[in-house]
């Protein structure tokens, strides 16, 4: 039976648009992109529930492209015709990059503004105005509050990972922001989730939205081969060296649970003749920026990386996830192993369990409603359940102790 695939020529984009995303070898949408653009060009708002990884920038990105070209407006002196939010520094320089790719033969300008870095260059890139803008909504309105931008030729807004805005504590002012807007104009609302305050949010700022759903919030699972390797915690690094030997890890991302681990792995595995670089938190904004570029580039193969640090990491090829150590929170696996599951590409991720992880793995296979296959080692069940027994015990020898020291009042 043949699929039926739609094809990037038949959503109405302008023909610039699409002759340069044959160039780059994109012919076929994602069902977010396939789902979103023709009412994007319709000029209706929109709230889509997607995650990170299915395709969203090209979906609000090509649409607004299109009208912008269309239009054929300039922009007056600091301000922009579109408005892009998101959450992290590194989102929205992924999202500007990715914009400049798709509108590459239009004569359009673009610039990003996010905090952590100078902002004379970015006030210098406002001067003249811009056609989009993507911000981070901090830097955003310290701009604003400088007179440095304008917010009120906007006919473009997006505000994109709402429900990451909500978490990292940027409701407050993404608020601000759209108070700001002009009431006329396009709105599209991107979320993982719909947790109540960003509900609260869409009914506010959308105008009678088109709604568009793609990607459960598991669904990389199945998209990616899982397999784990029991390994004493002493030897994983030796393991891993032996692991990244192998040529088909070219483009590994590793996960560690501290900042320290992160840098101090990559530091011991570049000694080792493997090349890697760390992101995470106490890097500065430059330097995280240079470890994404080689890592992009492909001048590095291997990056380590906390999972706060790897949010809105946006690279489509990553052949292998690892697990150096298991997350503490399990959902935090399903996002980890995500990240080499893009566009609906298949992946490999591969964990290294110690024995003090193992109740950690127990909660990541409930999770995911799935036994995740073993490479090495023996399934630990009978440790574990010797030291639920141990806790048990310790538990019930506290409760009658505890009994024994009531207060007769």
């Amino acid at each position: 039976m043949t699929v039926h695939r739609t094809s990037f020529d038949r959503l109405g984009l302008a023909d610039r648009i699409v002759q340069t995303l044959k160039e780059q070898k994109y012919e076929h949408p994602t069902p977010i992109q396939e789902q979103a653009i023709p009412l994007l060009l319709e000029g209706s708002d929109l709230l889509g529930i997607a995650q990170t990884g299915t395709g969203k920038t090209a979906a609000f990105g090509l649409p607004i492209l299109h009208h912008l070209s269309m239009e054929k407006r300039r922009p007056a002196a600091k301000s922009s015709r579109a408005l892009i939010l998101a959450p992290t520094r590194e989102l929205t320089i992924q999202i500007g990059a990715a914009l400049k790719v798709y509108g590459r033969d239009m004569p359009l300008r673009h610039t990003a503004v996010f905090g952590g870095v100078g902002q004379n260059t970015q006030v210098r890139s406002m001067r003249r105005g811009v056609d989009i803008l993507v911000a981070t909504p901090g830097r955003l309105l310290d701009l604003f509050n400088q007179k440095h931008i304008r917010l009120d030729f906007v006919t473009h807004f997006v505000l994109d990972e709402a429900d990451r805005m909500l978490d990292m504590g940027f409701i407050h002012d993404v608020q601000k922001i759209t108070s700001l807007l002009p009431s006329r104009r396009q709105t599209l609302l991107f979320s993982a989730t719909m947790p109540q305050p960003v509900i609260r949010l869409a009914n506010k700022i959308l105008h009678n939205p088109k709604k568009v759903s793609v990607a459960p919030t598991a669904t990389p699972v199945k998209t990616v081969e899982q397999k784990v390797m029991f390994i004493d915690r002493e030897k994983k690094r030796s393991c891993l060296v032996r692991i990244l030997q192998d040529p088909a890890f070219d483009r590994v991302i590793v996960f560690t649970r501290t900042k320290h681990k992160a840098a101090k792995l990559a530091e011991q595995l570049t000694k080792s003749g493997i090349k890697s670089e760390s992101l995470h938190g106490d890097k500065s904004q430059s330097a995280r920026q240079r470890a994404l570029e080689l890592f992009k580039s492909g001048d590095v193969a291997i990056l380590v990386a906390t999972d706060i640090a790897s949010r809105g990491i946006d690279v489509d090829d990553v052949t292998h996830v690892i697990n150096y150590e298991l997350p503490m929170v399990p959902e935090d696996y399903v996002h980890r192993i995500g990240r080499t599951a893009r566009a609906g590409a298949s992946g490999f991720a591969l964990s290294l369990c110690d024995q003090s992880e193992i109740p950690h793995f127990t909660k990541i296979e409930n999770l995911i409603k799935t036994k995740i296959e073993i490479l090495e080692g023996e399934r630990p069940q009978a440790i574990t359940t010797k030291r639920q027994e141990k806790s048990i015990k310790k538990k019930r020898k506290k409760k009658k102790r505890s009994s024994k020291k009531t207060v007769n009042f």
